[in-house]
């Protein structure tokens, strides 16, 4: 599913789940700290939307073009230990929806993380 690219529907998404109200209660600059995530959601969305428009006209599944795309990946990123680790990884067993849904997950979660860190202790 393709996240939306919309960021009042991303306003509306944030709002609904309380982290609004939460961030103005208590952080020193709300509305940065909500740009700040929305700028997030909005870059991931729009990446992935990029990827699943180059599947579509690609005519493969997504998993058949993954597949074929990896060992191409692997071989460029081999001189490079940093990126070759990331790239051995069993990624194929989890399957591309499940790595965009994981990779969304821990870019969300270091985004609040950093943003965290501002709040007054």
């Amino acid at each position: 599913m393709v996240r939306s690219a919309y960021p009042e529907e991303g306003r509306c998404l944030l709002a609904g789940t309380g982290l609004v109200d939460e961030v103005r209660s208590g952080f020193p600059e709300p509305s940065r700290a909500i740009d700040t995530v929305l700028s997030y959601v909005i870059g991931v969305s729009t990446t992935e939307a990029a990827w699943l428009t180059t599947v579509a006209r690609s005519g493969e599944t997504e998993a058949a073009l993954f597949a074929r795309l990896m060992p191409s990946a692997r071989e460029a990123a081999a001189g490079h230990a940093h990126l070759a680790d990331s790239y051995n990884v069993a990624t194929e067993a989890l399957g591309p929806v499940a790595i965009r849904d994981t990779k969304f997950a821990y870019g969300l979660e270091v985004v609040l993380d950093g943003l965290a860190m501002r709040l007054p202790r």
